[in-house]
């Protein structure tokens, strides 16, 4: 019996996780991909020098299922470091930590979060108050229609150093977005999801390696399983006839044609590869409601170690997560130099300013945060800046985010911009990717779940939900 063919377009995280699924389920995957590597934006390249950097630190946290089972579908699970305790500094080099303690959720972080200096007393206890909303609520509480994450911390009474101390230090990094364009419920499901509902969900994943090396397996199962990967090998067009889609144009001219097409592309290359008449039809005229936000990621090469922790939150400076690349890797012998990297999300602020006077702020607030880089020379700095890095989770849009299934019949959508539920993260981008499969196999007749659930609400959580009227 003949593999009912699909071709997948965008070799991103989406397009990745849709491959995979497909291929285990015994389609025939042909996977292409514009640029010479795979993962998209959460991937890695090499310097002139040899050297392999990320294009930006992305991290996971435990409470990403589908994105733990793409490892581990792909064997490269053990290739991610978990992380038990965050680490928060201040511009006076003071530290805070948050870490879990034996007892049940949502208070396994609460002895961390009583003794977290870099918050007074009043700012706590507001910063308690709107938690066990949040719990209350089951991470949904409800919302005077779609409001700001900014506007939604005002009406809970949370008082200014909460607001940019605490609240902004961690949206703004996981949204990649300022508090006043996030939509509340995406800030809110943020800290129900990860911090409250189940003890393991904070922890932090860190690949102990760069991005690509990750996805070198995916490649390797998807062509055991009678697929083919194709990089530099980008879709110039999207050919419909009818209802259908016909085939794919490849941008070195030769035509492509499949049973099944999922695009997983970001909505504005997508836009560009649809004809005319079909660009402006629903779902796909609403993608041009969907705003972009910036991640700037700056990477320094120090002659000697600065820096101790794996990795750092700065909570009241422009640089926001300081990775330590050398520990982090922390592979042959202790080293006498250092690689870090910094993380700077919604960075719109730096739009106007050159890579060198970026880089000297970097150093000037490191400085704040590490003293031994004041006398430490710095060898080498790369900045890459990512102007549409994701999608902006503001207010209502999840009205022109898109299902999976388009109205042509045999095109399926991919990517964290679309309907998953999650904001723009690797999870989302999973997530989408195992909807597309499901599907395919649906219209296959081979209903099949491919999406993993997420982790239970545990502990006193459970309780407090439960009697306050809330569902889990």
């Amino acid at each position: 019996m003949r593999s009912p063919h699909v071709i997948v377009i965008g070799g991103g995280l989406s397009g990745l996780s849709a491959s995979i699924a497909l291929a285990d389920f015994g389609f025939r995957v042909s996977l292409l991909e514009k640029t010479p590597r795979l993962g998209g934006r959460a991937t890695s390249y090499v310097l002139p020098t040899g050297e392999q950097i990320d294009n930006c630190q992305h991290v996971t946290l435990r409470c990403c299922a589908n994105l733990a089972d793409f490892y581990s579908r792909t064997g490269v699970a053990d290739k991610i470091r978990y992380y038990d305790q965050l680490v928060f500094a201040d511009s006076k080099g003071q530290r805070a930590f948050i870490k879990p303690s034996k007892l049940p959720a949502p208070f396994h972080l609460l002895p961390s979060f009583a003794t977290f200096r870099l918050l007074k007393w009043k700012d706590k206890q507001a910063v308690a108050h709107a938690m066990l909303r949040i719990v209350g609520s089951g991470g949904r509480p409800e919302l005077s229609g779609a409001i700001t994450m900014l506007d939604w911390l005002k009406q809970q009474k949370q008082t200014q150093a909460a607001i940019d101390r605490f609240w902004r230090t961690v949206l703004v990094s996981a949204l990649n977005e300022d508090l006043e364009y996030i939509d509340a419920s995406y800030g809110i499901a943020v800290f129900w999801k990860a911090f409250l509902s189940n003890p393991g969900g904070f922890r932090v994943g860190i690949p102990a390696v760069p991005l690509a090396d990750l996805y070198r397996s995916t490649s390797e199962r998807i062509e055991r399983k009678q697929g083919h990967v194709r990089t530099r090998c980008g879709v110039a067009e999207i050919q419909v006839c009818g209802n259908k889609v016909s085939s794919v144009q490849v941008e070195d001219g030769s035509e492509m044609n499949a049973d099944y097409y999922v695009a997983a592309l970001t909505f504005d290359r997508l836009l560009k590869t649809l004809p005319d008449g079909i660009r402006t039809q629903e779902p796909f005229a609403n993608f041009q409601n969907l705003l972009v936000s910036p991640i700037t990621s700056v990477h320094l090469w120090f002659d000697r170690i600065v820096m101790q922790e794996p990795f750092l939150t700065s909570v009241d400076q422009t640089i926001q997560w300081v990775f330590n690349k050398t520990k982090l890797y922390g592979d042959g012998p202790p080293k006498s130099a250092q690689y870090l990297q910094i993380v700077i999300s919604a960075s719109r602020g730096l739009r106007d300013r050159s890579q060198q006077e970026i880089i000297e702020l970097c150093k000037d607030e490191l400085a704040r945060l590490f003293p031994a880089t004041r006398e430490a020379r710095l060898i080498r700095s790369v900045v890459i800046c990512e102007n549409a890095a994701t999608f902006s989770p503001q207010p209502g849009c999840d009205r022109w985010r898109p299902d999976q299934c388009t109205p042509i019949s045999n095109l399926f959508l991919a990517g964290d911009w679309t309907q998953t539920g999650w904001p723009a993260t690797m999870e989302s981008a999973v997530r989408s990717g195992y909807r597309a499969a499901e599907a395919i196999l649906a219209q296959e007749g081979r209903p099949a779940r491919v999406i993993q659930p997420e982790l239970p609400v545990t502990g006193l959580a459970r309780w407090i939900h439960r009697t306050q009227g809330g569902r889990t």
